[in-house]
């Protein structure tokens, strides 16, 4: 099949799955291929995924992670979600839209990070709309390689997300204490770019993070320890 036809199958395949999962908010198949898959294309215009290996941390319904593979098959995808049960319709869509090569795992993402094959493994890791920004730097950068990227998909105001991820205030360190540096740069973090790009009537941005140090080997922690040092910021 066509690109454009793939695209449009695996729409139709999460909404018919919708009901039983709750994938997506978006109920009519023209404004969730809108909503989707024309978002992720919007990014994929923006950054060079060509050849490169791409998690996509708290999947969901595939989604930018099904999208950017359908329309460029040299990215090697894996698809990480916490609930199995998604996890286990992403399998079934990739083997029905022909994707054999694309890795879907259900585990946590704090959790899987910290294993051989996935800890600072991948080119680049991607989240769209999974948590607030100093959250999401916390369940992705340990993902990435050194000289790879982290990119978050965000809505028109992602400035005080990404303030709040680069303040050293209310940010705790490993050890317990109140750290020196933002949350982004003790993972290894540094922001390059803020890109925003219009989808339908509405402004969205994506969020471009170099990996310019390794993570410490006390990162991620829990997911409790890493909502509770962020109590100020959500």
């Amino acid at each position: 099949m066509e690109k454009c036809t793939l695209q449009s199958r695996f729409i139709q395949l999460l909404l018919e799955k919708n009901e039983h999962l709750n994938l997506t908010a978006v109920r009519a198949h023209d404004e969730a291929y809108l909503r989707h898959v024309e978002d992720a294309l919007a990014v994929y215009g923006l950054f060079d995924f060509s050849g490169k290996s791409l998690i996509d941390v708290g999947s969901g319904g595939g989604l930018p992670g099904i999208p950017l593979r359908l329309q460029d098959p040299t990215i090697r995808l894996t698809l990480l979600d916490a609930t199995a049960k998604k996890v286990a319709f992403l399998q079934s869509v990739c083997e029905e839209l022909g994707l054999g090569d694309v890795a879907c795992i259900a585990a946590r993402a704090e959790e899987q990070a910290r294993l051989p094959g996935f800890r600072e493994a991948f080119d680049v890791a991607i989240a769209r709309g999974l948590a607030y920004m100093p959250v999401l730097c916390e369940l992705c950068l340990p993902f990435v390689k050194l000289g790879g990227f982290f990119l978050a998909m965000k809505g028109a105001e992602a400035s005080q997300e990404i303030e709040a991820a680069q303040d050293a205030q209310g940010t705790m360190g490993a050890m317990g204490g109140i750290g020196t540096l933002g949350i982004m740069d003790t993972l290894g973090g540094k922001m390059r770019h803020v890109l925003p790009y219009p989808l339908g009537d509405r402004q969205h941005t994506l969020v471009v993070v170099e990996k310019v140090a390794h993570t410490p080997p006390s990162y991620p922690r829990k997911w409790a320890a890493i909502t509770r040092s962020k109590r100020l910021h959500l």
